[in-house]
């Protein structure tokens, strides 16, 4: 491991394998069988779980790019199973909610930013050079095409996918495909929830909930009403009425014809 720098405070799990020019700062927990390759920089601050694959110089735990940062003690947590390609940078949290949260087997491609505060679900793929403004949440299973731009407090729910060289200025919604600019609803995530077992009654379920919402030209809160009324109460629609209801960045763009 030739100039490779690990802090003695930092706790290593078993099995660990460190590349060359690696530093690795006090107050780092690394766990087992992580990989770690060349010119990786892990801050204090970082929490790393078990069978990651952290490559080449990626910086996790940096400080976050935020004037209301004045060096209060903050975390980066990572979970299990996630693999972090080539120069990624992810910054640890700030007062705001203390940390920046990873969960469990994301992928997220080269050259990708996540800012501070942000928090990442599970199984979500994250594309080559998006860039992640602070306190942005993804939920699980979500599909962010390359280069697409995020701004701060937007929300993504969950099975939705953005396409590449999107700019996300509002919340995009559960189980949707997102595009065009303005960024606006595309259809139903059709391929990817059949993947993840959605079977074809639940897919023209959210197919005619959506079309309420954004085909229809209705008033979002008229539209709300009528999928509450007319449509049976499962988990997948009381997940989508309350994304919209709670939404404090306004929804993306319905259909346009």
């Amino acid at each position: 491991m030739k100039d490779t720098f690990i802090d003695k405070r930092a706790v290593l799990g078993t099995n660990i394998r460190i590349g060359n020019n690696v530093v690795i700062e006090q107050d780092v927990t690394i766990g087992n069988n992580t990989q770690i390759g060349n010119n990786v920089t892990i801050l204090s601050g970082s929490r790393i779980g078990e069978n990651c694959e952290i490559h080449s110089n990626v910086v996790l735990g940096g400080a976050p790019q935020d004037l209301k940062y004045k060096g209060e003690y903050t975390l980066l947590e990572i979970g299990d199973n996630n693999i972090i390609r080539e120069f990624v940078t992810i910054n640890k949290g700030t007062i705001s909610k203390g940390k920046t949260s990873i969960g469990n087997s994301n992928l997220i491609m080269s050259n990708a930013h996540i800012g501070h505060d942000c928090i990442i679900g599970n199984n979500c793929i994250i594309g080559f050079s998006v860039g992640m403004a602070g306190e942005v949440i993804v939920e699980d299973w979500v599909n962010i095409s390359g280069l697409t731009a995020i701004h701060q407090f937007s929300v993504i729910g969950e099975h939705a996918m953005i396409s590449g060289l999107s700019r996300v200025v509002k919340d995009v919604p559960p189980y949707v495909v997102v595009a065009h600019e303005p960024l606006r609803f595309a259809g139903v995530n059709t391929v990817g929830l059949r993947r993840r077992g959605f079977d074809s009654r639940k897919i023209d379920e959210l197919r005619s909930i959506y079309r309420i919402l954004f085909q229809e030209k209705r008033n979002t809160k008229f539209a709300l009403e009528v999928i509450s009324n007319e449509f049976e109460k499962t988990e997948e629609r009381d997940k989508i009425l309350n994304f919209v209801r709670d939404s404090k960045r306004g929804i993306i763009k319905g259909f346009e014809f």
